[in-house]
């Protein structure tokens, strides 16, 4: 059996942009990219703790130790510059699999900044 389960998380970033005139996407600062094991173009679900909006896009490197997190084209509709959000990543393992995964969770400081 095959089951999805989360591979990484980014919890509790704060939207420092939103720009509604983009092809689609979320920018996501490299440093934060590394560290929660996403790639570029890797499908991701954004969780807005603002105002309970879910939705899913894929990402695209924001310049490293920016802190920069954009959600572009029509997911900008569903955040404001300054919402708190939690970007979750899922893989498809074997159970056998999933037994033994460990997810990364990343937790930044206030200003999206890996806390070291």
């Amino acid at each position: 059996m095959i089951i999805e389960v989360m591979k990484s998380k980014i919890h509790r970033v704060r939207v420092t942009q939103a720009e509604l005139n983009y092809v689609g996407s979320i920018t996501i600062d490299e440093d934060l990219m590394e560290a929660a094991n996403i790639m570029a173009n890797e499908k991701v679900q954004i969780v807005n703790n603002n105002n309970g909006a879910r939705l899913e896009t894929y990402v695209i490197p924001g310049e490293r130790g920016t802190g920069t997190i954009c959600l572009n084209g029509a997911a900008a509709r569903l955040v404001q510059v300054g919402d708190v959000i939690i970007i979750i990543s899922y893989a498809w393992l074997t159970t056998e699999e999933a037994r033994n995964h460990k997810p990364a969770l990343v937790f930044p400081d206030d200003n999206n900044k890996l806390i070291r």
